[in-house]
This record gives structure tokens, sequence and C-alpha cells, in this order.
């Protein structure tokens, strides 16, 4: 059995007009959901053993959130490139390319690709991850490699303006 946690950064700023998409920080409303939403996954018991995110501003601001309160080394985290702007297929290699010794792992990334991810994985269709969603998916494999469109059954899917 591998677990996935799929969570979108948190609301991001575009107020300096000068910063390119990359270089986008967390706003305000950013920075108080991303640790609301790591307590969150901290009471629901994640507790993950491979972590990895897109490199962005926006993606690595919230990935030090949730795993300072997860008790997760951020210095382990995986800030893979691929994940940014990626494809459902790119985003399906890095996934293959996970170890098979990590059982419970975060990916941290962008829309519209984690919404799709999401659907892919599961028969339950979730119309759009908002901001700071986390969507949890068990996987009947053993083995990374062995993803295929189905193959999970989601957990929970939660945000911001759920609670």
């Amino acid at each position: 059995m591998k677990v996935i946690h799929l969570i979108r950064h948190a609301k991001s700023s575009w107020d300096n007009p000068d910063l390119d998409d990359f270089s986008r920080t967390l706003n305000e409303r950013g920075k108080k959901d991303a640790p609301f939403m790591a307590n969150k996954l901290k009471e629901l018991g994640c507790n993950p053993d491979y972590f990895m995110s897109s490199p962005a501003k926006r993606t690595t601001e919230t990935s030090k959130i949730i795993a300072t309160a997860l008790s997760y080394d951020i210095e382990k985290t995986i800030f893979d490139e691929r994940i940014y702007h990626s494809s459902l297929p790119q985003i399906l290699k890095v996934l293959n390319e996970i170890p098979n010794s990590f059982n419970t792992i975060i990916l941290v990334g962008h829309n519209p690709t984690l919404t799709q991810l999401s659907n892919y994985l599961t028969d339950d269709f979730i119309d759009n991850i908002p901001t700071c969603g986390i969507v949890k998916i068990e996987l009947d494999i053993d083995n990374w490699q062995h993803i295929i469109q189905g193959i999970g059954r989601k957990i929970f899917f939660i945000y911001p303006k759920k609670f």
C-alpha cells in the first residue's frame, strides 16, 4: 500500500507585477492558511517518509510550513523542477521514480496538474483543488511504477474554506 498527499500551494501574491510566476511568494491569506492546513494534516495523523515539491517560491514556502508542522526535516525535501508547470504524464513519471522503500509521500505542486492527477488516480472526480487544498489517496500497489488510472481511493479532500 502506498499513500500520497497531493497539496496545492497556498495562496500567492500578485502584488508585484515585476516578479515572474516562479518567484511569486505567499500572500497574507496563504501565510495564514498554510499553517492552519498543516495542523489539520498533523491532526489527521500524516507522517510522510518522502516529501517532494515544486521549487517555485510559493510551493517552497508552503512546503517549509507543512514540513515544520509535521516535524519533517525540510533538508530532506526533494525540490524537483519537473513538478513546476508539469503535465499529467510528466508528474506520473516523477511518481514512478520514487524509491519503493518510501510508502507515504507528500507532493506539493500546482494546478491544473494536481487536480488532473487526483482525478486520474481515483474514480472520485474533483473539479478543482483550491489553494492549500489537500487530497489523500491510498494506492493499492507496492511499487510506485505500478501506478495506473483508477488504482487509488480518495481518503479525504480538505481545504481552508471547508473549515
